[in-house]
């Protein structure tokens, strides 16, 4: 999620004014076991900085989690309000970030490539020692970080990108990123009633398929959690709270189809996914960051949230969440997500 997302250069006052384009990782350098990019996996080297509030980031929080990447790979929180200068460090003593030492995440972009022209993106990967960004790459960020820092996960992670099933999970996952991941945003800075109107017929045309295939499986694809249940989740658990109203992808809230309703709260439910999730975060940044849509930048005070903790019954599905592992520990402390966060 970028400070351009509503096209090349906008401030926040311009999303849903111009043309919505899903900007490409410009900085696309891997962090790989063998270096082969210049940048090799290594304890304590890089700093994963994320937004709560932005669903590409969060996949990469669940990922890390997930495989006990905690004490590897620090975290820098965002706060949810970023300005057109970029993602801030405000949550933090002294709006700078402990580590790398700034107070915008440009800064390290900067150090990367002198005038960058382009958006300020989360998730990023910056490297400690020379506050460099080393890539912003949403899409493999996660993939090396399931297989390329394997050396550094925890007894017992999951595998979550396993050889012999990548390539139904590469496309499930496209189908789901074309039309729900980006859809929902398609449909939400659409600047033309056929613009919107094609982008929800797409969002919910996937939806439906999802649901149908998750009637009698567990899990996207095989029987365990994989990378296409982390990239599907993390669009899903902000539905109901910021696309279904603020997106006008109101066909019918999540909560309205049985089958996602329960898909979604297994997740959430599950260790590593519902423990990332910040819905004040999430709702402060879309409500009150696009005032092209929302001028008066009023946040909603639901939807109600008690239900995320409710019985979903898919253990009745069969499924090993964590394959032959087991669950992640508990969240660091100055990782939780606070009370009234949450459900």
């Amino acid at each position: 999620m970028s400070t351009a997302e509503a096209g090349d250069g906008a401030g926040n006052t311009e999303y849903g004014r111009k043309a919505f384009k899903r900007s490409k990782s410009h900085f696309a350098d891997r962090i790989t076991a063998d270096g082969r990019d210049g940048w090799p996996v290594e304890a304590g080297r890089y700093r994963l900085v994320v937004s709560r509030a932005c669903p590409w980031a969060s996949r990469a929080l669940v990922s890390r989690r997930l495989l006990g990447l905690e004490n590897a790979l620090s975290l820098a929180v965002a706060d949810p309000i970023q300005d057109d200068r970029s993602w801030r460090f405000t949550l933090d003593p002294g709006g700078r970030d402990p580590v790398l030492g700034i107070h915008f995440l440009h800064e390290a972009y900067d150090k990367r490539e002198t005038g960058y022209p382009g958006g300020v993106s989360v998730p990023a990967v910056v490297d400690v020692p020379s506050g460099k960004l080393v890539t912003n790459d949403f899409q493999q960020i996660t993939l090396d970080l399931a297989t390329e820092w394997r050396e550094l996960h925890r007894p017992g992670a999951p595998d979550l990108y396993p050889e012999a099933l990548r390539d139904e999970i590469d496309e499930v996952a496209a189908g789901i990123y074309r039309d729900v991941n980006n859809g929902v945003y398609r449909a939400g800075f659409a600047t033309t009633q056929q613009d919107y109107e094609r982008a929800y017929a797409d969002v919910f045309r996937r939806l439906d398929l999802v649901s149908d295939r998750l009637g009698e499986r567990r899990y996207l694809v095989g029987d365990t959690i994989t990378e296409a249940d982390i990239r599907l989740f993390t669009t899903l658990v902000r539905f109901d709270a910021v696309y279904h109203g603020h997106f006008k992808c109101n066909r019918n809230k999540l909560e309205q189809d049985p089958v996602l309703w329960a898909y979604v709260r297994d997740l959430y439910q599950t260790p590593g996914f519902g423990d990332t999730v910040d819905f004040d975060h999430i709702k402060r940044h879309y409500y009150v960051v696009h005032t092209g849509i929302n001028p008066n930048s009023i946040v909603p005070t639901g939807p109600e949230l008690s239900g995320w903790l409710t019985p979903h019954h898919r253990e009745q599905l069969g499924g090993r969440p964590f394959g032959d592992g087991t669950p992640p520990g508990p969240v660091p402390a100055d990782e939780e997500i606070p009370a009234g966060h949450r459900p």
